[in-house]
């Protein structure tokens, strides 16, 4: 009876600690989309962009934006709606990214005390928006209907549906975006203008469209991210303010200049998060992953993986 019991609780314990790695790749797929867009703007550009959260909620809101639109008029293609959010997601980021480039950062750059207090103010502005023109309330996006339900592996494990798309979706953002910056004439043109300024100026490349498309582009991911996120929880005007934090630590935690970096770094943390919570609290969990961004980057300062950059 007792070896029965001691079977039965070691299998519970495998089965939720299953659940809570599940959990932290979920919170590694927003963590990912969200740094990899900061990576490029912050760790390639040098931008310090306080308003990449609200970007998120900007993507989020456009995905809330579809399924009303969907619901309203094209209700038996609510099967897409969120194929269309996601792209919608992105294109509205990413226009903002590039009018916010072209009206605003573009000339703060080198200046980052200065970027980092205007695009604050724009994120407060972001908030204030959301609140008076959307929805001062949290919002709820519908699942789609074929990602309804779960995968059940167990009586107590199952893997939402949902959750595996975003996972695959992460993925799939990841690889295209390593694909664009190392296997596409505009990657090239993106590392030259980041790694040696002086130098691709001479070679004639046009730096200010780089800049303005390379801002436009990293804002976009996070509009995927945004996107990603409905499929977890719901969106509230400042939604985002509650992962511009964490996303800062995981670019610099992975190497400022490095994706393959930060995909890491999303990912330890993402896992760490998603264990630590099961025995400790939340804050207590959060508190031991600063920790270990400290202990890694007293050893490493510039991160676990570094790239050597010519500004």
């Amino acid at each position: 009876m007792e070896l029965a019991l001691e079977k039965r609780g070691g299998a519970m314990t495998a089965e939720i600690i299953t659940m809570q790695v599940f959990t932290g790749l979920s919170i590694f797929t927003i963590l990912m989309l969200m740094s990899l867009g900061l990576a490029i703007v912050f760790g390639l550009m040098g931008v310090i962009n306080m308003a990449h959260g609200e970007l998120m909620a900007m993507g989020a809101y456009a995905t809330y934006g579809a399924s009303l639109l969907f619901e309203a008029y094209f209700p038996e293609l609510m099967n897409l709606y969120f194929i269309v959010g996601i792209i919608f997601a992105f294109c509205a980021t990413f226009l903002f990214g590039v009018v916010l480039e072209k009206g605003l950062i573009q000339f703060l750059y080198k200046r980052p005390l200065d970027t980092l207090l205007a695009t604050w103010g724009i994120g407060l502005i972001l908030q204030q928006v959301y609140r008076q023109f959307i929805n001062p309330r949290p919002v709820e996006v519908p699942t789609a209907p074929w990602l309804q339900g779960g995968l059940q592996i167990t009586d107590m494990v199952s893997f939402p549906y949902s959750r595996l798309f975003i996972i695959g979706l992460a993925i799939v953002t990841g690889v295209l975006v390593y694909l664009l910056l190392y296997k596409t004439r505009a990657g090239l043109l993106i590392r030259a203008v980041t790694q040696n300024r002086a130098m691709s100026g001479a070679a004639g490349i046009n730096q200010k469209k780089v800049d303005t498309y390379t801002f436009g582009f990293g804002c976009g991911l996070a509009g995927v991210a945004g996107s990603s996120f409905t499929m977890l929880a719901s969106t509230a005007p400042d939604t985002g303010q509650a992962y511009i934090v964490d996303t800062f630590i995981v670019v610099v935690f992975g190497g400022v200049e490095s994706l393959l970096g930060t995909i890491a770094s999303a990912f330890l943390i993402g896992q760490f998060q998603g264990l630590s919570e099961y025995f400790l609290s939340g804050s207590m969990a959060r508190a031991l992953i600063l920790l270990m961004v400290i202990v890694v980057l007293y050893f490493r300062p510039n991160g676990l993986f570094a790239t050597r950059v010519r500004r």
